[in-house]
C-alpha cells in the first residue's frame, strides 16, 4: 500500500471542493453497502478534491467503530484510486487513535480528527489529544475545531510545530477574530477548511480569512450546482454567489432550520428529491416530513 504523503494530500485538498458523502442504510437502518458504493461512484465522477467517509453528514456519530471501518474500506475500494478518501477519528483519545490506525490500514489518504466526545477540556489537553493521534499514523491529519474542542491560535501554532503530518484545520465555529489570529500566526503551513453547516453560506467572506475550501453537503445531491457555486466563490464573483444564495441556498436553509439535526437529514432528502434514494437517517436524527420533502423537491427542480 502506498501512503499519500501529507504535503501531497494537502495540495490536493486545497485545490478544490470537498464533500462528505451520506452513509446509506437499508430498511432496518443497517449499512447498505451497494447503495453507498453507487453513490460514491457518482460523486467521484465530478471534479471533487476529496471525499470524507463516515463524517458528520455521513452520520459517523451513529456508527460503531466496526461500521466506520467497513464504510471507509468500501469508500477506498470504490473510489480511492480516483479521489482521496479521508476517514474519521472520533471520541476518546484511545478510540480516535485506534480509528486513525485503522484508517491507515484500510488505505485511506488521510484522517479528519473530530472533537472528543462530551467532555470539556482545556487547550493543553486538546493539544495532547491531537498530538497523540498524529503520532499514531503516517497519514495527513485535519483537526476539526468546533463544539468542545475549539482551538486558540496559540494551540494551532503549537500543533503545527509539533506534528508535521497535521495538514489542516477545519473550522466549525466561524469566529472571525479567532480565524484571523490563527491565519496571522500559522499562515499557509495548514490548509483551512470551512466546516459550518451548509458551508456555502459563509464561503465568500471566509475566503478573505484564508479559508480557501470547504465541505459541501449540497454536493451530495447537486454536484454541478455545488461546483458552480465553489467556482464563483474562488473567482470572488459576488453577483453569482449572491444570486445562487438567493435562488437556492437560503430557501434550502429555511427548510433545514425547521428541525434540529436537519442539516444531515435534508441532505438524504435531497438525494431522494433528485431520484437517487437517500433513505432514512438513524436516531437520534429524524427525517423530513412528507410536506418538507415535497417542498425541497420543488426547490431542487428550480435549479435543475
Amino acid at each position: 500500500m502506498t501512503i499519500l504523503p501529507p504535503d501531497a494530500l494537502a495540495d490536493r485538498l486545497r485545490s478544490g471542493l470537498l464533500s462528505f458523502p451520506v452513509t446509506h442504510f437499508d430498511a432496518d437502518l443497517q449499512f447498505d453497502e451497494p447503495r453507498y458504493r453507487e453513490h460514491l461512484a457518482w460523486q467521484a465522477g465530478f471534479d471533487v478534491a476529496g471525499l470524507f467517509a463516515a463524517g458528520g453528514t455521513g452520520e459517523g456519530f451513529s456508527l460503531t467503530s466496526a461500521e466506520v471501518d467497513r464504510v471507509v474500506r468500501a469508500a477506498v475500494d470504490e473510489v480511492g484510486g480516483r479521489v482521496p478518501v479521508l476517514a474519521p477519528a472520533t471520541g476518546a483519545t484511545v478510540v480516535a487513535l485506534a480509528q486513525a490506525r485503522a484508517a491507515e490500514a484500510a488505505g485511506a489518504s488521510g484522517v479528519l480528527l473530530f472533537p472528543p466526545y462530551l467532555t470539556e477540556a482545556g487547550q493543553r489537553g486538546l493539544v495532547e489529544h491531537v498530538s497523540t493521534v498524529c503520532r499514531a499514523t503516517r497519514l495527513g491529519v485535519i483537526v476539526y475545531s468546533r463544539a468542545n474542542a475549539v482551538f486558540t491560535d496559540a494551540s494551532v501554532a503549537e500543533l503545527a510545530d509539533r506534528n508535521p503530518n497535521l495538514i489542516g484545520l477545519k473550522d466549525g465555529v466561524g469566529d472571525i477574530e479567532r480565524l484571523t489570529r490563527t491565519y496571522a500566526k500559522v499562515g499557509d503551513r495548514l490548509i483551512y477548511v470551512g466546516g459550518l453547516p451548509t458551508a456555502e453560506t459563509f464561503a465568500l467572506p471566509l475566503l478573505q480569512l484564508g479559508v480557501s475550501t470547504y465541505s459541501s453537503a449540497l454536493y451530495n445531491f447537486l454536484p454541478e450546482f455545488a461546483l458552480r457555486f465553489y467556482a464563483a466563490v474562488r473567482a470572488q464573483d459576488r453577483e453569482t454567489v449572491y444570486r445562487l444564495l438567493s435562488e437556492f441556498v437560503i430557501p434550502y436553509l429555511d427548510i433545514r432550520d425547521r428541525g434540529r439535526g436537519y442539516a444531515v437529514s435534508i441532505v438524504k432528502a435531497g438525494l431522494t428529491a433528485v431520484g437517487r434514494d437517500g433513505g432514512r437517517v438513524r436516531p437520534p436524527l429524524s427525517d423530513l416530513s412528507t410536506d418538507e420533502l415535497a417542498e425541497l423537491t420543488d426547490l431542487v427542480r428550480k435549479v435543475g
